[in-house]
């Protein structure tokens, strides 16, 4: 199993915050710094300072660190054109050496879109448009040097494209989709993804969502897939810290412990187990409160030696 960071940087985090987390989870032997990519803070508090380009800053920490996979979970489709998404993308891949993987979804939180000017199509529209999204951000990484890159849909048209400048990843960078959709989500994610991830499930959802998918790859020829869970994580040394911790975030422990992974580091361990036996094979730890770098290290020190 690995572990691995995620932030939420929309809540009250500058760069400095997310280079801080970053820079700490490599150090102490997490897999992956993931950061979310939003535009508003949800929920009440304090909006400053405001949020912060998911591309952007991932270019930036990508030159500030030297192992860790850097990525996002998930980049919203509604914010970006295709062709220029995917110049960003390769480009921070290139700047990593090579250790960009990309997660991508439909987006879902309409409050951002009005907030800055972001038209926001209904859900089967997103859903029509992801798909030829993906369809040309994959095309473009993977069009042979020296060729063009064409493609005529519903909804976007590139004409004799250079597909340049390439991902230092070869074919591409990793694709990462996730969610708990019955029909569409699986079979989207058999034709692009190398990753499925199931944020914020329970045990019996996150299970019968890996099964949906492990069908749909049946059905497309047998495609190999990783299979991930995304959950909030907050660990005490004892039922003092982990109360602290919870308070922090604006959470109850009782129900942390119930929709989380929540607890002490043994209860944490057994809990990351169960997600293991589900069939997930990395976990990403919703890390919510980014000052704490105490907290990474709790983590670091009684968990991931035992994962």
């Amino acid at each position: 199993m690995k572990l691995r960071i995620f932030t939420e940087p929309q809540q009250g985090a500058g760069y400095e915050d997310q280079l801080r987390v970053a820079q700490a989870a490599e150090r102490l032997g997490f897999d992956a710094f993931f950061r979310s990519d939003h535009y508003l803070r949800m929920g009440d508090g304090d909006p400053a300072p405001g949020p912060t380009d998911s591309w952007v800053t991932l270019g930036a920490i990508a030159r500030e660190t030297e192992t860790i996979r850097l990525g996002t979970l998930v980049t919203a489709a509604t914010f970006r054109l295709p062709g220029p998404l995917a110049i960003s993308v390769a480009q921070v891949d290139q700047m990593s050496g090579g250790r960009v993987e990309f997660g991508f979804g439909t987006g879902w939180f309409d409050a951002e879109h009005k907030a800055y000017g972001i038209p926001f199509p209904p859900l089967g529209e997103r859903f029509a448009r992801f798909e030829e999204q993906l369809e040309i951000i994959t095309g473009l990484w993977t069009t042979k040097p020296g060729e063009t890159y064409s493609f005529e849909g519903a909804y976007y048209r590139l004409a004799d494209s250079p597909a340049l400048p390439k991902p230092a990843q070869e074919p591409c960078p990793p694709v990462i989709i996730g969610g708990t959709g019955a029909k569409r989500t699986p079979r989207i994610a058999a034709k692009f993804a190398d990753e499925f991830n199931v944020p914020f499930g329970g045990l019996d959802d996150t299970s019968a969502a890996f099964g949906r998918v492990r069908e749909a790859c049946e059905v497309a020829g047998g495609r190999s897939m990783i299979y991930s869970a995304a959950q909030v994580v907050c660990v005490g040394a004892d039922e003092a810290e982990l109360a602290r911790r919870a308070s922090a975030i604006g959470r109850e422990v009782s129900e942390l412990r119930e929709n989380g992974l929540a607890g002490t580091p043994e209860e944490v361990v057994d809990k990351i187990g169960s997600f293991a036996e589900a069939g997930s094979e990395r976990m990403y730890l919703q890390v919510l409160d980014m000052a704490d770098i105490d907290h990474l290290e709790l983590i670091a020190a009684e968990i991931l030696p035992h994962v």
